[in-house]
């Protein structure tokens, strides 16, 4: 739902000067396997409950995340129609280490803007602003939640219905709506940025 709105925009600000919020989307995203949703979270040096500046949350390296990630998304897409042609350049971003929760996020996000090919600009916050009120701007912080399900109830306030295309799973769980955008990329491929623009 994250990229259905975004596109629409030609400059996105990643905020990196708010605190660090749980039970958000900041170190976790949504596929869905032959059991329904996964959540695929990354482990924090001082866990869910820290108060630090999104630029300053460090992922925790006890724990192989990128190696398990990277196993149940093969599980869970290798059947998709397009994942082999972008599984290798993905790969490529699950063996590069990361410090910082802030870079892994830029990271991916750059890797999506440029396997849709969405004209964006993208850019990092210089200070925090309580509110952005000017016209033209947009505030998504706080409005995209993972809460207790995987439909409408995760945007709030956005009116929006999700976007609909064929799902690996979806004979056998159904379609699930407000996934990653990874699922969009391996079911849709080169149609996906057109769907988004639809």
């Amino acid at each position: 739902m994250l990229f259905k709105n975004s596109n629409k925009f030609s400059n996105i600000v990643f905020e990196q000067y708010e605190y660090y919020q749980k039970m958000s989307f900041r170190n976790r995203c949504r596929i869905v396997g032959a059991e329904g949703v996964i959540d695929l979270s990354i482990p924090l040096q001082k866990g869910r409950d820290q108060k630090t500046l999104m630029k300053d949350v460090r992922i925790s390296d006890l724990h192989p995340w990128q190696a398990r990630h990277w196993k149940t998304i093969v599980s869970c897409y290798s059947r998709s129609p397009w994942f082999e042609f972008y599984r290798d350049d993905l790969e490529g971003l699950y063996r590069k280490p990361f410090t910082f929760l802030m870079d892994w996020n830029w990271a991916c996000l750059e890797w999506t803007l440029g396997t849709l090919k969405l004209p964006v600009t993208v850019s990092l916050s210089e200070e925090y602003r309580k509110e952005y009120g000017e016209a033209g701007w947009v505030d998504w912080r706080g409005r995209i939640l993972p809460k207790n399900g995987t439909g409408e109830e995760l945007i709030e306030g956005v009116g929006q219905a999700p976007l609909k295309y064929r799902q690996v799973f979806e004979e056998r769980v159904g379609f699930i709506p407000n996934l990653s955008i990874l699922d969009l990329i391996f079911c849709e491929g080169k149609r996906s940025a057109e769907m988004l623009n639809a």
